[in-house]
Order: C-alpha cells, then structure tokens, then sequence
C-alpha cells in the first residue's frame, strides 16, 4: 500500500491546520496507530509554521511567492513527510535545532524527538529551506490499509 500527497500552500498561518488535518484524516483512514499520527501531525505542524514564519522572499515554481510545499509518502511500514519553501534556507548554524529550554528555535528540536530520521537543509541552486522527516509505521487492529506481511 502506497499513499502519496502534495499541496502547494500559501505561506499564511492558515495553511497550517489544513496540513495537518490532510495528514491526520490520511492516517485515520489508512489505519495508521493513533499515537504515530499524533507524532507526526506535531511534527508536520511545526515544520509547516516554519515555513510560514521563515520562508518567504523567494519564488517558488511556476513564478508565484510567497509559497510552501508540503509531500506525504506512506510506503508500506513508513512515512516520509517534506516541507520546502521559497525563502533564503538555513544558515549553517540555525539548521541545528535549538535546546528543548531556548525560548524560540524548539520546532526543529522537537522534529528531531517525534520522528525516527530527520534531515534539515537547503534547497541547491534557487534557494528555500528543505525539512524532511521520516517515522516507522505501527497500525490498528484491522486497519483497513495495512501492508501486506
């Protein structure tokens, strides 16, 4: 069973919930264990607000601005989840995720907690920011989707 998703989103706080209950309703129906999709719905929200808050100033394709892009891959016993945007990406020094105590810099930290693999970087040649993230699946009894054995 493969499931795969993409929105191009316009970098408004918004686009946000709609992410994240895209994921959420994906899951469910998948029958994906409630607790990993909980997991990931957190870690989705907070590279999605990102996004919104850091990822501006580039063109994104198709010439628009102002935008982000969010792709969901559930591939038999995992899931793989990117946001990229069209801003000026991470300094070095910014792509490691700040102390769980800092005051501002904690959602690629918690990323980092939520899911099983993580990589944060930039975009070669045109810019923006690449946060992708990726997290074993465990499913429901009878979950109606589950990879066959």
């Amino acid at each position: 069973m493969s499931i795969w998703w993409s929105l191009h989103l316009r970098r408004e706080a918004a686009s946000v919930p709609l992410a994240r209950r895209l994921l959420l309703g994906t899951m469910e129906t998948a029958g994906v264990d409630p607790d990993v999709s909980y997991d990931l719905s957190v870690a989705l929200t907070e590279a999605c607000a990102n996004a919104v808050e850091h990822g501006g100033g580039g063109t994104a394709e198709g010439g628009t601005s102002e935008a982000y892009r969010v792709t969901a891959y559930l591939d038999g016993e995992k899931c793989r989840i990117e946001v990229a945007d069209t801003g000026p990406g991470f300094a070095r020094s910014a792509a490691r995720p700040a102390h769980s105590d800092a005051e501002h810099g904690r959602g690629l930290w918690l990323i980092e907690e939520l899911a099983d693999h993580v990589h944060i970087g930039n975009k070669p040649g045109r810019g923006g920011a690449v946060v992708s993230f990726d997290k074993m699946l465990k499913w429901r009894d009878n979950a109606p989707l589950v990879p066959a054995s």
